[in-house]
């Protein structure tokens, strides 16, 4: 057997099991590769993204999913022991997926990003970290060819801190990249125990399908809408925000496709638990939502015994339509 035939025969070994399966429905690749690009570089410092791809791949036009890791715009990293796993995993099902930086703008501060932050401080760590994001979605645009990237289909995901960054830049109006099919809208957006100021702001326009995770008894971003941090109306942190269940409620105004699964009793440990509890549900909405287009509402609520004290919603003890688990 010569070089080319043993050449040949690994190839076909190594795409066999990927011949059977659907690609961005289920693991169509055995390994993984990662890249890390800088992005940008602000306030001197250096802004890099990992970007992973399933190996010896030769699609085009794929969706991306960029995710932003949460730490109260303190602390957290893009490559984070559990970051890595999720990102590994949606890049073996076919997926291109970054895993971006952000500038941190509270490390360090003594105020944190709790009650004692003044509240004009944390929107304006909201603006820089949205700013951060299109930032690193114009690098993967203007390098769509290179990365065979679909730049059309970009989905959003955030956990906590980078779940409100993920809502905050999903539901801003079309930006223009500098592309000839004119402004872009995020495909998609996978938000991870996260909130926005305000739901007012989404309209039709700005409007995109949303996955949503939220534990009814979340201590730090709310529910449904609440005072971040659920500070004191005297505290300098107050700021009021809209939480997964009341976004929810603004999209089905607008008569626009959702998920959001209530999580019953359940903490702000949503924002990791989620990639790992619930990453079948994540790959199904990037699939059925994002790229078939589903115009679905859907609400699941997980069932388990709420706290007692400040924290209880009607939804975990209704008999309504919802999907019940």
């Amino acid at each position: 057997m010569n070089y080319t035939s043993c050449l040949l025969c690994l190839l076909l070994l190594v795409w066999k099991p990927s011949l059977s399966q659907e690609r961005y429905r289920e693991q169509i690749a055995d390994s993984v590769v990662m890249d890390t690009y800088s992005y940008a570089e602000k306030d001197e410092q250096v802004l890099d993204l990992d970007l992973y791809q399933p190996a010896f791949d030769g699609a085009y036009d794929r969706p991306v999913l960029v995710y932003i890791h949460g730490g109260g715009f303190a602390g957290g990293a893009r490559n984070e022991a559990y970051i890595v796993d999720f990102c590994r995993q949606m890049a073996a099902c076919g997926y291109v997926v970054a895993s971006v930086d952000y500038r941190l703008t509270r490390a360090g501060k003594d105020t944190g990003f709790g009650c004692e932050c003044p509240a004009e401080e944390k929107l304006n760590s909201f603006q820089s970290a949205v700013e951060d994001v299109q930032d690193a979605t114009y690098f993967l645009i203007e390098r769509w060819e290179q990365f065979a990237i679909d730049p059309h289909q970009i989905i959003l995901a955030g956990s906590s801190a980078g779940a409100e960054t993920a809502l905050n830049t999903a539901f801003q109006p079309p930006y223009c990249y500098g592309l000839d099919s004119g402004p872009v809208s995020y495909a998609g957006v996978i938000s991870m125990a996260g909130a926005i100021p305000d739901t007012s702001l989404i309209y039709n326009d700005s409007a995109v399908p949303a996955l949503l995770f939220h534990g009814t008894d979340d201590e730090l971003v709310p529910y449904a809408t609440a005072p971040h941090h659920f500070c004191d109306e005297t505290a300098p942190g107050y700021l009021l925000l809209d939480g997964s269940q009341t976004i929810a409620e603004r999209l089905q105004q607008l008569d626009k496709p959702y998920w959001f699964f209530t999580l019953c009793g359940v903490d702000h440990q949503v924002y990791r638990s989620a990639m790992t509890d619930y990453r079948d549900e994540i790959i199904q909405f990037c699939y059925d939502y994002v790229l078939k287009g589903s115009a679905e509402q859907r609400n699941t609520v997980v069932e388990q015994q709420q706290s007692t004290h400040k924290f209880a919603f009607n939804r975990c003890n209704s008999d309504d339509d919802d999907t019940r688990e």
